[in-house]
């Protein structure tokens, strides 16, 4: 599910694999693609739940300016992983309304 060639950017270099934990499941991303990118060629849609009406908000804008793709990562809360570059083993979770720091 990842694009190989793009109209404007050209031919995508190939990248060195990562290994990643995705809510307790390992994943694999390729380095330095956004973790939003990586969830994606996995097959995530879903990356968090609103507060009020828990509703699943996933990627929308991809440049970091709404909060529809944040998650619990390494712990920290609200991290907006379309702009956050995926790093070899990384904690990533689904964030539930404001997500809560881990202990």
């Amino acid at each position: 599910m990842r694009i190989k060639s793009h109209p404007i950017l050209g031919e995508v270099k190939p990248a060195k694999s990562l290994t990643f934990t995705f809510d307790g499941q390992q994943m694999l991303g390729l380095e330095g693609e956004p973790i939003a990118a990586a969830l994606r060629a996995a097959g995530v849609m879903i990356h968090r739940y609103t507060k009020k009406r828990k509703d699943p908000r996933g990627l929308f804008c991809a440049i970091g300016r709404c909060t529809d793709c944040v998650m619990i990562v390494n712990g920290r809360p609200n991290v907006r992983t379309c702009v956050t570059p995926l790093e070899e083993g990384m904690i990533v979770k689904t964030q539930y309304g404001a997500g809560e720091a881990s202990k």
